[in-house]
C-alpha cells in the first residue's frame, strides 16, 4: 500500500472519528439536559422510599430510628443529604452511585456504575448512544493515528498536527478506560468537546504533509520524550476539565441554585478526582523535562539552552508543583489551589500554541514554516 493511499485512509478515518465524536457529544449533551427535569421527580421518589421504609420499621417494632410521634422522619441529622435528598441509609440503595461513586451494598448494578434514579428514559438512551459512539470514535481516531505512523514510517510525533491527533487519541483512550471502572457519562461533554476542538485545529490550521524529520529529531529519544509529553498533556487536559467542574459545582452548592450540576458528583468528589488525575500527570511531565534535558545534551551539547520551549516547559512544571504543594498545605483553600492548576494548564496551552507559532528556537518543529 502506497504512502499516498495510507495518507488518504488516515484522513478519512480522522474525519470519520470527528463526525462520530460530534454525534457522541450531542448524546452526552442530551443526557445532561435530561437531568434537569429529572431532579424533582428523583427527590419525590426518594422521599416516598424513605417514608415507606420508616413505616415498615415502625410496623416491625423498630422504633429507634423514628422520632417520637413522627412517623417517617429520619432519625439522625445525617440521614438527609446536603441537597435535601435522603441518603442511602434511609432506603435508597446505591444513592452514592447515582453521582458516579460506588454502588451501595443493596444495589443490583455493578460497583461504580450510576443508578439513574428519576432520569427520563430518553436521557438514559442518549447517554448510551453517546457512550457507544465514543467507543467507535475512539477506535477510528486510533486507526487514523496508526495509519499516519505507517505513512511517515516513524512515530507520529514530529510536528504539531501529529502531536495534536496523538494527544487527542490518548485523551479519549484514557476516558474510555476510566469509564469502564466507573460511570463517567456526566464527564463525556467535557472531554469530547475539547478533543473535537483540538482535532478541528489540527486539520484546519496545523496540518502538514508527511516529511522527513530534522536531523536532531532522528533519535530514539523522540519516542520516549514526546510520547510521555503527549500522555501527560492529555491527562492535564482531563484534570483541567475536572477542575473547572469542581469550581462550578462549588459555586452551585454554595449558592444553593438549581441546575443539572445537582445530579453530578459533589464538589468535594470532583476536586478529589481532579487531584488524582494531576497526581498521575505531574510525574510524567517531570520525566518529560528530565529526558528533554538529557536529549538536549546529546543533540546540542548542553542540558539547558534557555530555549523558549525549555523555559515554558519548566514554567509549567513549577505551576503544577505549586498546585500540588498548595493542595496539601494547611491554610490554602482548595479553590485557590485549583486556580493554580488551571494557570498551569493555561501555560501548557501557551507552550503548545503561542511558543510554537511565534518564538524561534531550537524546538521550532511545528512544520508550519513559521
Amino acid at each position: 500500500m502506497s504512502d499516498l493511499t495510507l495518507a488518504q485512509l488516515s484522513m478519512w478515518s480522522l474525519y470519520s472519528a470527528m463526525a462520530v465524536l460530534a454525534l457522541a457529544l450531542l448524546g452526552y449533551t442530551a443526557y445532561l439536559a435530561g437531568l434537569v427535569p429529572a431532579r424533582s421527580a428523583a427527590r419525590e421518589s426518594a422521599r416516598e422510599s424513605a417514608v415507606a421504609e420508616d413505616r415498615e420499621l415502625v410496623g416491625a417494632g423498630v422504633g429507634s430510628g423514628v422520632a417520637a410521634g413522627g412517623v417517617g422522619m429520619p432519625s439522625a441529622p445525617d440521614a438527609v443529604a446536603s441537597d435535601g435528598m435522603p441518603s442511602a441509609s434511609v432506603g435508597i440503595p446505591g444513592a452514592i452511585g447515582a453521582v458516579g461513586g460506588k454502588a451501595g451494598a443493596g444495589d443490583s448494578a455493578p460497583s461504580g456504575r450510576a443508578i439513574d434514579i428519576g432520569v427520563p428514559v430518553r436521557a438514559r438512551k442518549a447517554a448510551g448512544i453517546g457512550w457507544s459512539l465514543t467507543l467507535l470514535g475512539t477506535v477510528l481516531l486510533t486507526v487514523a493515528v496508526l495509519l499516519r505512523a505507517l505513512e511517515v514510517h516513524r512515530a507520529p510525533l514530529g510536528n504539531m498536527f501529529e502531536f495534536a491527533i496523538s494527544g487527542s487519541m490518548v485523551a479519549m483512550l484514557a476516558y474510555v478506560a476510566w469509564s469502564f471502572r466507573r460511570d463517567l457519562r456526566w464527564l463525556g461533554v467535557f472531554v469530547v468537546a475539547p478533543v473535537l476542538g483540538t482535532l478541528m485545529l489540527a486539520i484546519s490550521v496545523w496540518y502538514v504533509d508527511a516529511a522527513e524529520l530534522m536531523p536532531s529529531l532522528k533519535s530514539y529519544w523522540l519516542v520516549i520524550h514526546v510520547s510521555i509529553a503527549v500522555i501527560s498533556t492529555a491527562l492535564f487536559g482531563i484534570g483541567a476539565a475536572l477542575s473547572v467542574l469542581y469550581l462550578w459545582q462549588d459555586r452551585v452548592e454554595t449558592a444553593g441554585t438549581r441546575s443539572f450540576m445537582n445530579r453530578l458528583p459533589g464538589a468535594r468528589q470532583l476536586e478529589h478526582l481532579s487531584y488524582t488525575v494531576h497526581i498521575m500527570a505531574f510525574p510524567l511531565w517531570t520525566f518529560t523535562v528530565i529526558v528533554g534535558a538529557i536529549w538536549a545534551r546529546q543533540a546540542w551539547g548542553s542540558y539547558w539552552n534557555w530555549d523558549p520551549k525549555e523555559v515554558w516547559s519548566f514554567v509549567i512544571w513549577v505551576a503544577y508543583a505549586a498546585y500540588l504543594h498548595a493542595r496539601v498545605t494547611s491554610g490554602w483553600r482548595r479553590q485557590n489551589a485549583t486556580l493554580i492548576a488551571l494557570a498551569g494548564f493555561a501555560c501548557l496551552i501557551i507552550n503548545y500554541t503561542v511558543v510554537n507559532f511565534f518564538f524561534v528556537g531550537q524546538h521550532s518543529y511545528s512544520g508550519l514554516g513559521r
